[in-house]
């Protein structure tokens, strides 16, 4: 395939384009790489010098406190199950058992067949003095308050006193004997 001498250069030219567009990429790769690098290191000293500082006091401020109340609360709980909760159950359980035991025993059995009476039974009577003596008071214990009810809301004109102003411009006379 023979190409005119202008097609060669023209290639030539473009080639030479080429490459120096190629070396220009690998240059602007090269340096992304180089700020790439540059940036990681500074966000790994930010993350040192700020962010870890924050995460820290925020830990101790704001989940600590929690988690210190969640192990006193289970140190609460491990403390009522292990000194009050086990030995009721442990009481039961050898309650239970000592039952079962007694149960099992022969003299309990003649017990058994031993026929009781039938329990007295005590009938009731009439109402009692104190009974009546209890109906009088509350009866007086109402009559009581319905009086005072009444003397609250009847209507008394003597009761209600007038304001005099010849009073109220005269002195006060203060007595010395102590």
């Amino acid at each position: 395939m023979s190409l005119s001498r202008k097609r060669r250069k023209e290639l030539t030219r473009l080639r030479k384009s080429a490459d120096e567009l190629w070396s220009n990429q690998q240059e602007v790769l090269d340096r992304a790489n180089e700020i790439a690098r540059e940036a990681g290191r500074q966000a790994g000293v930010l993350t040192r010098e700020e962010v870890v500082p924050r995460v820290r006091q925020g830990y101790e401020q704001y989940l600590l406190p929690g988690v210190h109340a969640t192990q006193d609360f289970a140190g609460g709980v491990r403390h009522q199950v292990t000194d009050k909760v086990l030995p009721g159950i442990g009481t039961a359980l050898g309650t239970v058992m000592s039952v079962g035991d007694i149960a099992k025993d022969a003299r309990i059995a003649a017990l058994n067949r031993v026929r009781f009476q039938k329990p007295v039974i005590v009938e009731k009577q009439g109402l009692g003095a104190g009974t009546y003596i209890a109906i009088g008071v509350g009866i007086a214990a109402a009559a009581g308050v319905a009086y005072a009810i009444w003397q609250t809301f009847r209507a008394d004109d003597e009761l209600w006193v007038s304001e005099d102003e010849s009073l109220l411009d005269s002195p006060i006379e203060k007595s010395t004997d102590i």
